[in-house]
């Protein structure tokens, strides 16, 4: 019998109590009212789809901005916050707080009501 592919789902998390990420973290400057924070790998293919998603919510959103990070090159990043796959979105209000985490290829409505907690 073969063996079913198991669908990739999207595992969301609420608010990450004392988690704020900053301009030196990111490698540039957080949005104004939000920052979309992307941890990738280089041979994901979900994770240039996620790099699409976000890149079109952050062109709708004024104030809104997309980080891609590499995650093999920010392990001790990775580790800190305890990413354990690609792709992992982090939604930050404006202090660099995050609000919303999720593993997985999120669906741009998803994106957008998470936005809508950090607003």
């Amino acid at each position: 019998m073969p063996r079913e592919r198991r669908k990739r789902r999207t595992r969301v998390r609420g608010q990450d109590e004392e988690q704020r990420l900053g301009p030196a973290d990111l490698s540039g400057e957080l949005g104004e009212r939000a920052t979309l924070v992307q941890f990738s790998s280089a041979f994901c293919a979900p994770c240039r789809a996620t790099r699409r998603t976000l890149g079109e919510v952050a062109a709708m959103v004024p104030g809104v901005t997309h980080v891609d990070i590499d995650a093999e090159a920010h392990l001790g990043l990775v580790r800190a916050l305890g990413i354990v796959r690609t792709p992992t979105v982090l939604v930050l209000d404006a202090t660099g707080r995050v609000v919303r985490r999720a593993a997985g290829q999120p669906r741009r409505a998803d994106v957008i009501a998470a936005l809508g907690e950090a607003l």
